[in-house]
């Protein structure tokens, strides 16, 4: 079986082609065999007042895309310049998972974008709070 399985806990919501979903009172998996589907978790979205870093304002901008509030083709030209001016900042695994993102955004892989860049939100934020230099450069 092929397909996209997504797991909610009980009560969480999911955005599905725009359309606002709640889960029941128990877990459930679902599998979506459609590809060209957007599907947003509510727990994978930040609020725009948290899209206050360089690598935030990216993932938002992914966000947008993926629940279908900004125009896909201006999204990927925002994300290739975000992640072109990101590609050097960040060493190692995450410098890869730039990399890895700024291809998926090239794709319009919107999902992808944002699950290669969230997990170094911590790293970044560490990478700032260690340069107010770093910081300044990368705000303007």
């Amino acid at each position: 079986m092929t397909g996209l399985v997504i797991k909610l806990k009980p009560n969480e919501k999911v955005l599905v082609n725009g359309v606002l979903l709640q889960n029941g009172d128990r877990a459930a998996r679902i599998r979506v065999r459609s590809s060209d589907v957007s599907i947003l978790r509510a727990r994978d979205a930040i609020p725009k007042e948290e899209a206050n870093t360089p690598l935030k304002r990216v993932y938002y901008i992914a966000q947008l895309a993926l629940a279908g509030e900004a125009d896909s083709d201006q999204a990927v030209h925002e994300l290739l310049q975000g992640l072109n001016a990101l590609k050097g900042v960040f060493p190692g695994e995450a410098g890869e998972d730039v990399l890895r993102a700024l291809k998926a955004a090239q794709e319009k892989k919107f999902f992808v974008v944002m699950r290669a860049l969230k997990r170094h939100f911590e790293f970044e934020e560490a990478l700032l709070q260690r340069s107010p230099a770093m910081a300044e450069a990368l705000a303007s």
